[in-house]
């Protein structure tokens, strides 16, 4: 990573009470070369994430770009040109966009292939260096940078700075989303 983050301790935290999570402190021992490393790690994942979401894209495009053929397809047949219909019909319509799959089987080759190997490579990195911590090197840096005591330079989310962790959000999510559906009888 190019930018340089602060150590922000345990210690300095308890100092102000104003810090990260518990889930993104930096555990004792745990030195500046090993968090950017993780960091740097963190950031190839991001890079494989979007690759992912762009793949997802092309997927979408392409069947959309095929649905649309099929629509010029029958617009062509309606104004007459039954031949120029029939042959992009043969040729074009359902084609495989490389030699053998189509888009969702390279979705699914990309998912259960690379971007499964990667995640848990990086997961297991984490593991076994930092506890299963993620983002520390950018929780130091956004210690590093914010505005202690000022609005919208807040160390925690709302909800997680009144007290509610992942966990409890969760199970409230899970309640609401049952009360709304009739599995379950709203809560006082």
């Amino acid at each position: 990573m190019t930018t340089d983050a602060t150590d922000t301790t345990e210690a300095d935290d308890a100092t102000d009470g104003d810090g990260p999570d518990e889930a993104h402190r930096r555990p004792d021992g745990l030195d500046d070369a090993t968090v950017a490393a993780l960091g740097d790690l963190s950031a190839a994942l991001e890079i494989v994430e979007q690759a992912r979401g762009f793949l997802y894209g092309f997927h979408r495009l392409t069947g959309k770009a095929d649905l649309a053929l099929g629509d010029a397809v029958d617009s062509l047949r309606d104004a007459g040109h039954a031949e120029i219909a029939d042959l992009l019909e043969r040729d074009l319509v359902g084609r495989n966009v490389v030699e053998g799959p189509w888009t969702y089987q390279l979705v699914e080759d990309y998912d259960d292939g690379y971007h499964a190997a990667f995640r848990e490579h990086e997961k297991n990195a984490r593991d076994a260096l930092a506890g299963g911590r993620r983002h520390l090197f950018e929780a130091e840096m956004k210690e590093a940078r914010r505005s202690h005591g000022r609005r919208h330079h807040e160390a925690l989310p709302r909800d997680r700075a009144d007290g509610a962790d992942r966990a409890d959000r969760a199970a409230g999510a899970d309640r609401d989303a049952d009360e709304a559906d009739g599995t379950t009888e709203p809560t006082a």
